[in-house]
């Protein structure tokens, strides 16, 4: 902190965040060296202001079919800038120019979930999470793209066949389904014995 003069009985701390609560020591100091700090005054809380920090790591995808799941990491307390905390979240299919815009009015809220059947499997969006409080919007995330909700494979794999390995062991195999639209990602196979 700034040295202030010793005929001066005042001063103006400035960069305080908005809405923490502080509490100020003085001390005095001379040729010699410094003096004990006075007793703590009483916490005083800075006036709120619009929030400035938008959420981190923005990003999607998973959910079920027709859903967009949209998450993000919560905006910590200390940078809410006042009550009333929520998060603003705008998503659009890519391509178009038009945003969809949905309020979530929890502060330690970190996901929201766009449900609409008219949503084909993997569709790509763009999304952007922003915040807001009782003083106004704040600062929106850059944009990400995030997928909607994968559909269960519709097609089976193909070229199945097994082969005896010994008197207690079959060998399966078959042709792995190439992603597209209509399978997404397939984590896994299912092996059925007839």
């Amino acid at each position: 902190p700034e040295v202030v003069n010793g005929r001066t009985h005042k001063a103006t701390v400035v960069d305080l965040s908005p809405w923490v609560e502080y509490e100020f020591r003085v001390v005095a100091s001379n040729s010699v060296g410094i003096g004990e700090p006075s007793r703590p005054s009483a916490l005083l809380k800075t006036k709120a202001a619009v929030p400035v920090v938008a959420p981190t790591n923005v990003s999607g995808g998973g959910g079920s079919r027709s859903e967009l799941v949209i998450t993000w990491e919560p905006v910590p307390e200390e940078l809410q800038n006042g009550e009333g905390f929520g998060y603003i979240v705008m998503f659009r299919p890519l391509g178009s120019t038009t945003w969809t815009k949905a309020v979530v009015a929890s502060v330690e809220a970190s996901k929201y979930v766009y449900r609409n059947e008219s949503i084909t499997p993997l569709s790509p969006f763009e999304v952007k999470v922003g915040v807001y409080n009782n003083e106004g919007e704040g600062t929106l995330s850059s944009i990400t793209i995030a997928y909607s909700g994968e559909d269960e494979p519709q097609i089976a794999p193909a070229g199945a066949s097994a082969l005896s390995v010994s008197a207690a062991e079959v060998e399966v195999s078959w042709q792995p389904i190439a992603w597209n639209r209509h399978t997404g990602r397939v984590l896994g196979y299912e092996v059925r014995q007839l």
